[in-house]
């Protein structure tokens, strides 16, 4: 069962580590969409939400620290679902169901997160004696 649940978490974390690097090599292009919508600081924000989201993966796929790093998704998805894919404001019949794909995607992932946070955390699943499993 421990090898069902590395291969979950890593599978959940990829698209997160993925993400991250995107947020490192590419923090020109991202700035200038987050500062189209709005958000302050908006080179060291994408910055700082790839660190959150490399150490949060990191954590989760490693085995070490799972709650603290699924809680670090979790706080990077709720607000850029709200954030950035604020698809009620979009006139764009089109361009409305792509930021609402995402925004549905962002809160998917954040659930998938805390249920991860609530398992480590709370419920206290059981670790194996070897910390990648």
């Amino acid at each position: 069962m421990s090898i069902l649940i590395l291969i979950a978490r890593i599978l959940f974390a990829m698209i997160f580590l993925f993400s991250s690097f995107g947020h490192f090599t590419q923090t020109k292009n991202m700035a200038a969409y987050a500062q189209s919508k709005g958000v302050p600081f908006a080179n060291l924000a994408v910055i700082f939400t790839g660190l959150m989201i490399f150490l949060g993966s990191i954590s989760i796929i490693l085995g070490a620290y799972v709650n603290v790093g699924a809680l670090l998704i979790v706080i990077f998805t709720v607000p850029t679902a709200f954030i950035m894919h604020n698809f009620w404001t979009i006139k764009d019949p089109m361009m409305r169901q792509n930021e609402q794909l995402h925004f549905m995607k962002d809160l998917g992932l954040g659930g998938g997160a805390f249920l991860i946070w609530y398992l480590y955390s709370v419920a206290e699943v059981p670790l194996s004696i070897h910390p990648l499993l």
